[in-house]
């Protein structure tokens, strides 16, 4: 639990503490918050194989772990962490971003005069209102950059190839090793038999690998969702407007 607590502050924290924001950014940061946890909860039965794993014929611990590492060939704690740890990448480029464009804001507006409106800059807007407390808070304007745009589509399409790649090394790395309670070890260690073994709680195992594989399909459907809103509303929509359209005036001149 502890472990959840140090993930999720500084998480929480940069979802809400930032001053530049977009839509669908507390999407994403959810996502990340329920994956953190999921992953936390999914790697419980996994933290002690080496335990579960048995042989019948020899207690040796040289044919036990030959035995071991023949069949889990593959990496599964330390494999699940990475691709975490690429998922957060994923967010933290649409971050870098918005945090690019702001600076870029703050450099140029500190060289205008008083009274310059935001929306001239074309990127980002105020999202003040004299009755809501959000004062300092800046939004992307993503109907006026179509950079913003692309970038963020390159971002999501990016989750979508980590989560797939994920859903991949669960159901096929890691899910067949656990299918079979028992199986038949041929081990290639000199004075080491052939024997039977088994992997305990794998009902467990399977249960964890599940979970893990539902948020995944759940990010990817949430990620083409976002996609094709994004696609049809702000770069369709957007040059589909009529010529004398302001709004296609300026998404013409950045094709």
């Amino acid at each position: 639990m502890a472990a959840i607590v140090t993930g999720l502050i500084p998480i929480l924290r940069t979802a809400v503490d930032a001053t530049t924001t977009y839509k669908g950014r507390t999407v994403w940061f959810g996502f990340l918050c329920i994956r953190l946890v999921t992953l936390f909860v999914a790697e419980m039965p996994w933290f002690k194989l080496d335990s579960d794993f048995s042989c019948n014929i020899t207690k040796d611990s040289v044919c036990t772990k030959a035995c071991f590492n023949e069949h889990f060939d593959k990496p599964v704690v330390m494999a699940w962490n990475y691709i975490f740890v690429l998922l957060i990448l994923s967010v933290l480029l649409m971050e870098l971003f918005t945090a690019h464009v702001h600076s870029v804001f703050q450099k140029r507006s500190s060289k205008e005069k008083n009274g310059v409106e935001l929306e001239s800059l074309g990127e980002l807007k105020s999202a003040s209102d004299p009755g809501n407390n959000t004062s300092g808070t800046m939004i992307l304007d993503m109907h006026r950059s179509r950079n913003a745009v692309l970038f963020y589509l390159f971002s999501v399409m990016l989750r979508i190839l980590v989560e797939f790649w994920f859903v991949y090394v669960l159901l096929d790395w890691n899910l067949p090793k656990i299918n079979k309670t028992v199986f038949n070890c041929k081990s290639y260690v000199t004075g080491c038999p052939d024997q039977e073994c088994l992997v305990r709680s794998t009902a467990e195992k399977r249960m964890s690998i599940y979970a893990l594989v539902s948020i995944s399909i759940l990010v990817i459907i949430s990620s083409c969702v976002f996609c094709v809103y994004f696609i049809g509303h702000y770069l369709c929509n957007c040059c589909a407007k009529g010529p004398h359209n302001v709004e296609s005036h300026a998404c013409q001149s950045r094709l």
